[in-house]
């Protein structure tokens, strides 16, 4: 395979496929012991993704050769998208599309438990959407409709991987939460005072503005998606502490960024692992949109079809 050489000498393709892949801030693309193979520029029909995707090479724990896994800046490559603007199906269909069936997300967040401090962890199990519909939300429009399941919005086998790699790293500094109800609000505000003491009533236990529509798109996508969180500050319930600032925010994330990269590396670590393969490659979710559209065959929108063939090879 010809390999085209950017100035920084690094290959802007990549020979194979890619299963799991990171999607989070700027900064996680430097993780330890993994390094820069591939820097890939996809466009997808829902547009250019919020960044390149930067491939970084990991020895498997298993056989010590290679595995590849794909990061995706959300917000861009200089954090320049608000949360409203991210392209979350061109993310989801870029990374489908160099054969990702396996996420790790990784976000800032509010907390609205008491018991959740700031710089810990929380593995959500839950999420309620508080967003209001100014993000395209699915891949099935325009003349194909598909209602996708969405009771557990997270991959549960990915979460207990996530969990165990968290738990495994408490005695280093890590506090980890592992299970909890995420609220996905539109921002780029934060919230109101009388806001935040709403999602507490609800049972919420953490806030951000990035999860929605992601999670959603990646189950569309037959995707297995685990979203890590990172708690930055009380949101603006507390009685004592200040109300949240990104000043706030940003120094507790610079603060925790070293716990957080081993965090990260240490769940890719693990499904690096062969006895993972199945798991990072979802074949529990293979193949479900193939037989979940509810429009005849005859009704279906060309246009839209177009896409879903692009997204989906050989299903339509």
């Amino acid at each position: 395979m010809e390999v085209k050489v950017q100035p920084e000498h690094i290959p802007t393709t990549y020979p194979g496929p890619v299963h799991i892949a990171v999607i989070g801030g700027t900064g996680l693309e430097h993780l330890p012991d993994f390094n820069k193979a591939a820097v890939l520029t996809v466009t997808t029909p829902w547009g250019a993704p919020s960044s390149p995707i930067t491939i970084l090479e990991h020895p498997s724990p298993t056989t010590g050769h290679p595995i590849p896994i794909a990061f995706l800046a959300r917000h861009g490559p200089h954090h320049a998208l608000a949360p409203h603007e991210v392209p979350s199906r061109a993310n989801i269909a870029a990374l489908r599309h160099i054969g990702v069936r396996c996420i790790i997300a990784f976000s800032a967040a509010g907390s609205l438990a008491e018991e959740v401090k700031p710089r810990d962890f929380v593995v959500p199990d839950q999420v309620i959407d508080r967003t209001k519909g100014v993000r395209p939300w699915t891949f099935f429009e325009e003349g194909v409709v598909c209602h996708v399941p969405f009771a557990d919005p997270f991959d549960a086998k990915v979460g207990d991987v996530v969990r165990r790699c968290g738990h495994s790293l408490e005695g280093d500094g890590v506090v980890l939460h592992d299970s909890g109800t995420l609220i996905v609000m539109e921002g780029p505000q934060f919230s109101t005072r009388a806001e935040s003491n709403l999602y507490r009533t609800w049972g919420g236990t953490v806030i951000n503005m990035s999860t929605l529509p992601e999670a959603k798109l990646a189950a569309e996508a037959e995707i297995a998606y685990q979203v890590i969180l990172m708690s930055t500050d009380y949101d603006c319930w507390h009685d004592v502490h200040g109300d949240v600032s990104v000043e706030m925010v940003m120094g507790h994330m610079r603060a925790n960024a070293v716990n957080a990269r081993r965090f990260i590396a240490a769940v890719l670590d693990e499904l690096s692992k062969e006895e993972h393969d199945d798991l990072v490659r979802a074949t529990h979710l293979a193949g479900a949109r193939k037989f979940g559209v509810s429009t005849y065959p005859e009704g279906r929108g060309e246009k839209a079809l177009e896409k879903l063939r692009w997204l989906f090879e050989g299903y339509f």
